[in-house]
């Protein structure tokens, strides 16, 4: 389930891509396939020994160009240790609103994305997440759960300030928004209830045989309830420097 049109970001083999708080990996793959030179990089040692493991399947399995690499690393997206300008492509999906110091982490993503770069930033969508922190405390308030809800004029401003201009704007997931709403609504551990488990199904199965009835509701439902907001950006090639 990509949040990014990977098409629009232009992302050719040979670039230096990286997916800063990877999660399980899904941008991390594509990134891959598209034969970039990859890092997954996230905080959680867990999820990129999967990740690891994954890249090496989809080698063994021959889904990637020759010439394209991966690997993943393990740290804070607040203290990223690689050189400034050293990427094409940064991909921050689903982690700042994580994030206490949001604009520090900004500034890191952007001091590694060379001049004339590429980067892809989502986050939760405001209303569908208003509705679910209304419905539930659980939802947020647990241990790096969400610490805030982006308005995307928002969150435009921090990536503009910090150096990027947005290049485009799109939503994505609205068939995963009523998802939550449910989820929220009956307890978000009830994962066995026979809502939340039917709907789930369905989501599963979406995403498994991508019908074209659903995916043309997901597309004509995005602008409306689009379970998250994904923003195009691009570092200028011209640095100028400071008086």
């Amino acid at each position: 389930m990509l949040t990014f049109d990977f098409d629009r970001l232009g992302v050719r083999p040979g670039m230096r891509a990286i997916d800063i708080g990877s999660g399980n990996g899904r941008h991390a793959y594509e990134l891959y396939r598209r034969g970039a030179d990859v890092v997954a990089y996230d905080r959680n040692a867990d999820d990129m020994a999967g990740v690891e493991t994954m890249f090496a399947a989809l080698r063994a399995e021959g889904e990637v160009p020759a010439g394209a690499a991966a690997r993943v690393e393990v740290g804070d997206a607040l203290a990223l240790p690689f050189p400034d300008e050293s990427f094409d492509v940064v991909v921050l999906s689903e982690i700042l609103e994580h994030i206490p110091d949001d604009e520090r982490a900004i500034a890191e993503a952007v001091r590694i994305l060379r001049p004339g770069g590429v980067a892809a930033v989502s986050v939760p969508r405001w209303l569908p997440e208003k509705l679910c922190w209304a419905l539930s405390d659980e939802y947020h308030e647990v241990e790096g759960g969400h610490v805030r809800i982006y308005r995307a004029d928002e969150l435009a401003a921090k990536l503009t300030r910090a150096g990027l201009s947005v290049t485009h704007r799109d939503h994505a997931h609205a068939l995963h928004a009523p998802f939550w709403w449910l989820k929220c609504a009956v307890g978000v551990d009830k994962a066995d209830h026979p809502l939340v488990r039917g709907y789930h199904r369905l989501l599963v199965w979406d995403m498994m045989s991508a019908p074209p009835a659903t995916r043309l509701l997901d597309r004509a439902l995005n602008p409306l309830i689009g379970k998250s907001v994904a923003l195009y950006l691009a570092k200028s090639e011209v640095t100028v420097a400071a008086p």
